[in-house]
């Protein structure tokens, strides 16, 4: 069993720790078994909701200064690099497909998500990007969180990484939605096609997509 860090104390009381991550930009080095949460494709319309937890066991230096927010690397580096985090971390992640979100609804998919996630990673603590803890006790939140805490970064890093790959092999179902270029988000192009060619089974039919396809009468 590996030796906790004296920082990361179980008696550390709860409001200490939501300061603490609320105002640094926090070094691995420093809360090293803390367990990074980050989902992605809760703002498409089209494909599965992805949430992820991280935490980084053995990771080296030059990695760390590789991980970043997912949003701002390329597709190609997002990959490379998810292979490289899961050869030195433990990870879990869930997938929600656009029929559990229609039938369930958002918030409680990433719920039961999140509740998965803490059931199968065993941290000390757990942060979740974001500023919403979906009233789970014991789950902290960090906005920008995955621009700040190296291990949320890698769970974006995973998430956005299996997201784009169930996006691709979507569109080679459903060459016309255009799946790998707007990865299953609402775009412009997008609407137009769902206007032209009607829904496909994974788009999220619960997001009122009929609404952003009628022409506004004002």
């Amino acid at each position: 069993m590996s030796k906790q860090n004296p920082l990361i104390n179980l008696a550390l009381s709860s409001n200490a720790l939501q300061q603490t991550l609320e105002s640094l930009t926090i070094p691995l080095s420093k809360y090293p078994e803390v367990c990074g949460i980050d989902e992605a494709g809760r703002g498409c319309i089209a494909g599965s909701l992805f949430v992820c937890g991280v935490v980084l066991e053995s990771p080296i230096q030059s990695l760390l200064e590789r991980i970043k927010d997912s949003k701002k690397l390329s597709q190609s580096v997002r990959d490379s690099l998810s292979v490289e985090i899961q050869s030195c971390a433990r990870f879990h992640i869930v997938q929600k497909t656009s029929k559990q979100i229609d039938e369930k609804g958002l918030s409680v998919c990433i719920k039961e998500s999140l509740l998965e996630i803490l059931s199968s990673l065993n941290a000390p603590f757990y942060v979740f990007d974001g500023n919403c803890a979906f009233g789970i006790p014991h789950l902290k939140t960090l906005v920008k969180g995955d621009s700040k805490l190296h291990t949320i970064s890698a769970a974006s890093i995973l998430a956005k990484s299996v997201k784009d790959s169930e996006m691709l092999a979507l569109h080679k179902e459903f060459p016309q939605y255009d799946f790998a270029h707007n990865k299953g988000y609402g775009t412009k192009a997008h609407l137009e096609k769902i206007q032209k060619c009607g829904f496909c089974p994974v788009h999220r039919q619960s997001y009122r997509l009929k609404s952003l396809l009628t022409p506004s009468l004002f």
